[in-house]
């Protein structure tokens, strides 16, 4: 694809966007910005449905909604709480280190710098960038495998790894399409560009991708 049109392929999708399902973090966001609820439910969408993200993400709250709170919840009640998602024992251990973390470092209050971020347990770029974007409105470009899997099809970028999209989007992507660009290609992916069989035949931004790697589509 032409780069310069990655602006007209972001105009399409936003104007496209009314008709998809918002991610749930975005959805979250959108409702209330609070960095906290975007931290933890970050944390518990990992390998896990939107929907299952969403329903455990409110059960939780429902019972604790501060880091003091959720450290008076034992692992195996969070744990209980907010299964089925992914690695649920696991998180629920990942949700009460954080906890403390902020209490202990931050005032309870989550830090709003990549590298503090990243210094939590269990805190990848996916997850600090979402943050920063959706939590503090400030810039990040959040790569997900929906992410990294567009912006390559599409021609923009070539790279193999999610980490190197990242980078790679932040040296060419203009800085105003930082903020939204995940909540744009993820609900993109999910109901058009699929990972499998996309559905190019009713593609609103067919003309301007390359195609790459599609060997099958509808």
């Amino acid at each position: 694809m032409n780069d310069g049109h990655i602006e007209e392929i972001i105009s399409i999708l936003g104007g496209e966007l009314e008709k998809w399902e918002l991610p749930i973090v975005s959805h979250l966001a959108k409702e209330k910005r609070n960095p906290f609820v975007i931290l933890i439910s970050t944390l518990l969408s990992l390998r896990t449905k939107d929907e299952v993200t969403s329903e455990a993400t409110k059960r939780l709250f429902s019972l604790a909604s501060t880091p003091q709170e959720i450290l008076q919840l034992s692992p195996e009640i969070i744990a209980k709480t907010i299964y089925p998602v992914g690695f649920y024992k696991n998180k629920a251990k990942t949700i009460l280190a954080a906890c403390r973390e902020l209490i202990d470092r931050y005032n309870s209050l989550v830090p709003d710098t990549m590298e503090q971020l990243l210094a939590m347990k269990g805190v990848g770029r996916k997850t600090a960038n979402l943050v920063l974007t959706l939590g503090f409105n400030k810039e990040g470009i959040c790569v997900d495998t929906h992410v990294h899997r567009i912006s390559n099809r599409l021609g923009y970028v070539r790279t193999g790894a999610p980490e190197q999209t990242e980078f790679a989007l932040r040296e060419k992507l203009p800085h105003k399409y930082w903020l939204d660009y995940n909540t744009l290609l993820v609900a993109f992916g999910r109901h058009v560009c699929r990972p499998v069989s996309p559905l190019c035949g009713s593609c609103p931004v067919s003309n301007y991708c390359d195609r790459v790697g599609v060997t099958k589509s509808r």
